[in-house]
């Protein structure tokens, strides 16, 4: 090659092995276009690790309606694994072969999403959230935010459709 010249062969980006799907109540209006966003960065070695992040409140709150009662003490990544998003989830998972596994974490939801990344050493985290409106189009959620400054990986935000 001459000097200044440069290569037109396409980029490769690097497999992906390890996805993190954060997901929360919300989300559930949105599993087609974050199981779509999956599938289309997948490959047929990635993990997707689907997690939920509960508040205290919320944990417990959902531990009684899972449960029916405030006595049973259920782990956050059983918990995670019978929320309605998740099952769905992986359900489209199975139908495509997508190996996955759900994990989950009490606190805030943004830091909760961030340490799990840096635990299981995701390449890539994919998000949801609503869309806003034209002059709040440069402001994400509170969460979204925490997690695109901080995952230790790139992130893909999945906006609402509608």
């Amino acid at each position: 090659m001459n000097e200044g010249s440069y290569s037109r062969e396409p980029s490769r980006e690097p497999e992906l092995r390890t996805i993190l799907l954060g997901v929360g109540g919300r989300d559930d209006s949105r599993v087609d276009a974050l199981v779509d966003v999956v599938k289309e960065v997948a490959s047929s070695n990635t993990t997707v690790i689907i997690v939920h992040v509960f508040d205290t409140d919320s944990y417990k709150e959902t531990v009684k309606q899972v449960a029916d009662t405030e006595d049973e003490h259920i782990e956050p990544d059983e918990l995670a694994a019978q929320m309605s998003t998740t099952e769905e989830i992986t359900g489209r998972l199975e139908a495509d072969s997508i190996d996955y596994e759900a994990r989950a974490t009490t606190g805030r939801k943004g830091d909760g999403v961030v340490e799990i990344a840096e635990e299981v050493d995701a390449d890539r985290v994919i998000i949801g959230g609503r869309q806003r409106s034209p002059a709040g189009k440069a402001l994400f959620g509170s969460t979204a935010q925490k997690v695109m400054l901080n995952a230790p990986c790139p992130v893909t935000f999945v906006r609402d459709r509608e």
